[in-house]
């Protein structure tokens, strides 16, 4: 077991009613003037809006608005909003929605408090950010696990990429399974597989040590409640287990004592930076596809993964073919959750030319048991196409 440093920042107040219960309790802690950060026009429709800025308000705090955080969150989003918060004089930021909004504020945040171009001092100056505009996160949508640390993924229109950037985590998470209800149900699919791809990619990295059994279960339960939400869209009960399954990997516990496995990550965030495509929808396509060139690299972890995630029987099985067998599983289990299992069926506008440049330019992980060759990543992206 590799020696760590673990730390978990973020207070979580879980459960139904928490804005109402405990908004304004949080809210003390900071200055006047509040940033609330947003996406499209669902937290408006829902009422959610009218009900924030209201607290906002009887809590004595001047609302700067700061709406149209899209998916895949670009760079040039987290200038304005720095702009925003230096400019209005921002005391606190209050993010509203899933992955993309928090993920943009906790770079926003950091960016305002940093002494240049914030890309170009990550990027080329590796700087880290020490501080930046304190923040606190409404989760309106489950899946990224988004708000329970201090890393963002944005993409650089102007370079054609993503990169996951450091930024500041936020002070506090509100994560009521109630707002999950007017969720599409295949965008909350897309959120359950992101998260189950978080807890694989820490798995199948090197080592093993208790934080692989503890990520075995969080997995199983993952499924278990996919399978029941399927059944009973509505039941409040399932919807709050899958969004604190999918807050838990990213406390990154899961990672402690080993190293992560992450390569489906970045060559998603590479294809997206050409096709802005959803995040989990195309995790959905590469994983198999990924599993299925490195299986017979590491058989026993994914046999063992079979048995105690999908609960596959391994009596009259080589330790191979329930290795296989738990990548069919996997795929299988992307068809249960009504997504796609190619790219043209997901709608992305690829082709060969586009492919080409992600596998020439995605990040590959050193730290998997094999490296795939780019020619490699190349071909099993094609596999997919």
């Amino acid at each position: 077991m590799k020696n760590f440093f673990y730390h978990a920042p973020v207070k979580v107040l879980f459960g139904e009613g928490g804005v109402e219960r405990h908004l304004g309790m949080e809210l003390r802690a900071y200055g006047k003037t509040v940033m609330l950060a947003y996406g499209g026009g669902s937290v408006k429709r829902s009422g959610l809006y009218d009900q924030l800025t209201g607290i906002l308000e009887q809590a004595g705090k001047t609302v700067v608005d700061f709406g149209g955080i899209t998916s895949n969150p670009t760079y040039d989003m987290v200038v304005k909003g720095a702009e925003t918060v230096k400019n209005q004089n921002v005391d606190f930021i209050l993010a509203v929605g899933g992955g993309s909004v928090m993920d943009c504020v906790k770079v926003i945040s950091a960016a305002a408090k940093a002494p240049g171009d914030y890309w170009k001092l990550i990027f080329e100056d590796h700087y880290y950010p020490m501080s930046g505009t304190p923040w606190g996160a409404v989760v309106t949508l489950s899946g990224t696990g988004s708000e329970m640390n201090g890393l963002g993924g944005i993409s650089n229109k102007a370079l054609n990429t993503k990169a996951t950037m450091p930024g500041t985590p936020a002070g506090f998470a509100i994560c009521d399974p109630t707002y999950l209800l007017t969720v599409p149900q295949k965008q909350l699919a897309s959120g359950i597989f992101d998260n189950l791809s978080h807890c694989m990619e820490t798995y199948f990295g090197p080592g093993e040590c208790v934080s692989d059994a503890m990520n075995e279960a969080v997995m199983h339960d993952i499924i278990e409640n996919a399978r029941a939400w399927r059944r009973d869209p509505k039941n409040i009960e399932i919807l709050g287990n899958l969004m604190w399954d999918s807050s838990l990997p990213q406390t990154f516990l899961f990672n402690c004592g080993k190293e992560g496995g992450f390569q489906c990550h970045p060559i998603e965030a590479q294809l997206c930076a050409y096709t802005g495509g959803n995040h989990g929808m195309a995790l959905a396509v590469i994983h198999p596809s990924y599993y299925r060139h490195i299986v017979k690299d590491m058989p026993e972890k994914f046999a063992r993964f079979g048995q105690r995630v999908f609960d596959l029987d391994p009596a009259g099985k080589t330790t191979q073919e329930l290795a296989d067998e738990a990548v069919e599983a996997v795929a299988a289990f992307v068809k249960e959750l009504g997504l796609d299992s190619s790219f043209t069926e997901l709608g992305l506008k690829v082709d060969e030319d586009i492919l080409r440049k992600v596998s020439e330019n995605c990040g590959v992980n050193p730290s998997m048991p094999r490296v795939l060759p780019r020619e490699e990543i190349f071909q099993m992206l094609m596999e997919v196409m």
